[in-house]
């Protein structure tokens, strides 16, 4: 049960219907969009969904499905069922491009029926249908809709005779045609044409006797006449009788094809029906596509709890002017059946009961809402509204009247399966009587356990709500420093009207406002207060939840930071033990093996004292080759003096500092010589260094084996951490890592990028296949971050 009779015009779900129809591409969905109705039936509103849910699926994957050729066949099929009819060329080349489109949804979904299984339910609409009929019509229509040649013998013979002498007469006629040219006969720049059917030639009036033949027609200022030479006569008239022939044979095969469709006719009926409810589905996945709209899970105990609701029209509104909407969090259930909503003029109170009744109907007419997946709803018998002015002037009914016809009604007629909606309750009489009329009223609609949203004013129905089981407060937030509405509804207190505030801060007098709040009642004013206070209240306490999840956020981060970069630190202090350790053994093992050999050098020896000095000697000069190093050299200082760099030049590479000898130069790639390592880098990468006695040294030192390739071993991570890092940063961070592990000679590299948009993963792949010294890429391991990590081989 609906109330009142012009709900859809109320709750603007008449514009709703406009927008599906738009979406529609055909009439005959624009006619199931009209039949739309409010249901309770828990398995056909679901099924509704269902198909809805699933063509938006259709949508979103990018699937091939017809999009056209939705045609009302109703209008042949009534014309076609009268024996001895027949469809016209046209109108069965209608019917053909719709039996095409019957065809190919039947494919889809009998291809795809265990992906789209409430769809394809549908298809027993057409189980009956005969596709040969669209076999038996596609060999008498072409593809332009007229009969093909071939659809007969006989019309293939007349056709033939046809052109044979429409040949035969262009041949007589250009013969007559250029005699009469070159006889004068004719007018200036005259051309053969075509009068009553039939080819004519233009020739000047006062000639026309000159001519033999049939004048057909003459121009308008009677210069000219248009004639059939004699000549062409027969040939026309052979002509105009092929063309007779043509048609009966044409109206004999359609008159067959028509006999051949007849038995059909109730197949097709359905199948028409089929059409238009498909494209209807369409237009409401479209629509649902464009409003974001989800299915609700869809209960059967009585509750409404959805999450992210927004109103759609008003979304689309916004959207246009470049704004957008706050969504709303809403709950109803068990002992939280009747939401009393309160707040400031233009908070948002109306939009909010609209948004809950729009929603509600649209869900159960079939339609998905633009809620949260997770939401939750059930299904109501009874929907009941009473919103804006119902003053009648024939009935004599003032605003009041009218709204207490309605609650007269609701309160009749409400119950346990009702969902109501009642805008600014109370309003429009005295506010004593009618605040306490209303409180009546909804104690009564709180006896009968209806669910619903109630908006108001009025402070002694916030009391109520606080004090009785099924009611609820609600309470639109408002920012009371800005004089501005936030939209935003907040279950489990009452919102204040903030009227002496908002006339506080537009200015007026303080003596008025004394006087206001003289007359309103100090526990009024208190209690008006201490609303405005928690209000204030909650919008620090917001701010400050809001800091601290940003700080919380910024502390996961460094935490994960922190957490990688220690298992870095471990990873690569494990490599180093054991690499030490490998190291050790070797040189214990070296050592063994010399004491061996001194021991027995000795023994044979028979301990003589030149024997005994030489091998401890030897002994000691091994001593000193094993021992570590106790210093490293410092990097040495150097200046830059810039100029062209040339082959034996000694250069730095900016982003790293290294410093090297230029052993050859190819284009803008220059080849390095660091030590024993050999690297090639972009010239625009080098800046030229004096070649001084701390060069010099420099290059003494590396000779001399004493660069610190261990040191940049050991501190060299093979694991390179871009992720938070802006684009501009990552290239020469990429660069840097990349020539260090090939001059240190580490073959395989990884850099973790991280998924999200694919930005970081592009900049650093795009590079590196640009660096001469890669010889591969390639994703991690599945397990082990994917796309989100690319592994590097060197060359």
């Amino acid at each position: 049960m609906l109330y009142p009779s012009n709900l859809e015009q109320k709750i603007n779900f008449v514009k709703i219907k406009e927008q599906l129809k738009e979406e529609c591409t055909s009439p005959l969905g624009q006619e199931y969009v009209d039949k739309i109705a409010y249901s309770s039936d828990f398995k056909l509103v679901n099924k509704l969904l269902d198909q809805t849910e699933e063509f938006l699926s259709i949508l979103i994957s990018g699937e091939v499905f017809p999009s056209s050729n939705f045609t009302n066949l109703t209008p042949y099929l009534e014309k076609a069922k009268l024996e001895g009819a027949f469809l016209e060329q046209d109108e069965f080349y209608e019917v053909k491009l719709a039996l095409q489109t019957l065809k190919s949804c039947i494919v889809f979904f009998q291809k795809n029926g265990e992906l789209y299984p409430a769809l394809s339910q549908l298809l027993g609409l057409v189980l009956e249908l005969d596709l040969g009929l669209l076999r038996a019509i596609d060999q008498i229509i072409d593809e332009k809709g007229k009969v093909r040649n071939n659809a007969s013998k006989e019309l293939q013979l007349i056709r033939n005779q046809l052109i044979y002498e429409e040949s035969r007469l262009r041949k007589v006629m250009e013969r007559i045609f250029k005699d009469a040219r070159a006889k004068g006969l004719t007018p200036e720049d005259a051309a053969m044409t075509i009068r009553g059917g039939r080819m004519v030639i233009p020739v000047a009036a006062e000639n026309k006797r000159k001519l033999r033949g049939f004048i057909h027609d003459e121009s308008a200022t009677g210069q000219t006449v248009f004639m059939e030479p004699e000549e062409a006569l027969d040939i026309n008239n052979e002509i105009r009788d092929l063309e007779y022939m043509e048609k009966r044979e044409i109206i004999r095969i359609l008159t067959q094809l028509t006999d051949r469709l007849r038995p059909s006719i109730p197949a097709l009926r359905k199948a028409t029906n089929y059409l238009g409810l498909i494209d209807f589905i369409r237009a409401k996945a479209r629509f649902a596509q464009k409003s974001e709209s989800t299915k609700p899970v869809l209960v059967k105990e009585r509750v409404l709890e959805w999450t992210k609701a927004r109103h759609p029209l008003l979304e689309k509104a916004l959207k246009s002017q470049g704004k957008s909407i706050v969504p709303l969090d809403v709950q109803l259930s068990g002992q939280h059946r009747l939401l009393v909503i309160s707040g400031p003029n233009a908070g948002g109170k109306s939009v909010t009961l609209k948004t809950v009744a729009l929603l509600q109907y649209m869900l159960q007419c079939g339609l998905l809402i633009p809620v949260h997946p997770d939401s939750k709803s059930s299904l109501f018998d009874h929907l009941f509204i009473d919103i804006g002015d119902e003053q009648n002037l024939e009935n004599d009914l003032s605003t009041y009247s009218s709204h207490l016809m309605s609650m007269k009604y609701f309160t009749q007629f409400a119950n346990k399966r009702t969902i109501l909606f009642i805008d600014e309750f109370g309003t429009g009489t005295e506010p004593q009587f009618g605040g306490a009329i209303a409180e009546s009223i909804l104690l009564e609609l709180n006896r009968l356990g209806a669910f619903g949203v109630v908006t108001t004013h009025y402070g002694n129905l916030k009391r109520l709500a606080e004090k009785n089981q099924g009611l609820v407060n609600g309470a639109m937030r408002y920012d009371v420093d800005r004089l501005e509405p936030m939209y935003q509804l907040e279950i489990g207190k009452p919102g204040s009207s903030f009227a002496l505030e908002i006339a506080s801060k537009i200015g007026l007098s303080k003596d008025i406002l004394n006087y206001a709040k003289s007359h309103i009642g100090e526990e009024r004013v208190r209690y008006d207060r201490l609303l405005t206070q928690l209000e204030n209240e909650k919008n620090q306490y917001s701010s400050l939840v809001e800091e601290v999840k940003k700080k919380d956020k910024l502390l996961q981060t460094r935490l994960k930071e922190y957490n990688q970069l220690k298992e870095t630190v471990e990873l690569t202090k494990k490599r180093l033990i054991q690499e030490a350790k490998k190291e050790a053994k070797s040189l214990l093992d070296q050592t063994n093996k010399k004491i061996e050999a001194v021991i027995r050098e000795i023994k044979e020896g028979k301990a003589e004292k030149e024997i005994t000095k030489q091998v401890r000697k030897d002994l000691e000069e091994f001593k000193q080759e094993v021992q570590p190093e106790k210093t490293i050299l410092p990097e040495p200082e150097v200046q830059v003096i810039g100029g062209k760099i040339a082959v034996g030049d000694w250069v730095r590479v900016k982003d790293n500092g290294a410093i090297a000898e230029v052993i050859g130069i190819k284009n803008k790639d220059v080849e390095l010589s660091i030590g024993d390592l050999k690297s090639n880098v972009k010239l625009s990468r080098l800046e030229k260094i004096s070649k001084t006695e701390v060069k010099k040294e420099f290059k003494a030192a590396e000779r001399r084996g004493n660069y610190n390739t261990n040191v940049k071993m050991m501190e060299f991570s093979s694991n390179l951490d871009l992720r938070g890092r802006r684009g501009e940063e990552v290239l020469s961070l990429i660069q840097t890592f990349i020539d260090e592990g090939f001059m240190l000679g580490v073959k395989d590299l990884r850099i973790v990028h991280g998924k999200g948009d694919g930005i970081l993963r592009d900049i650093t792949r795009n590079l590196l296949r640009t660096m001469p010294q890669v010889g591969k890429l390639e994703d991690e391991h599945a397990d082990r971050g994917g796309a989100g990590v690319t592994l590097v081989t060197l060359k």
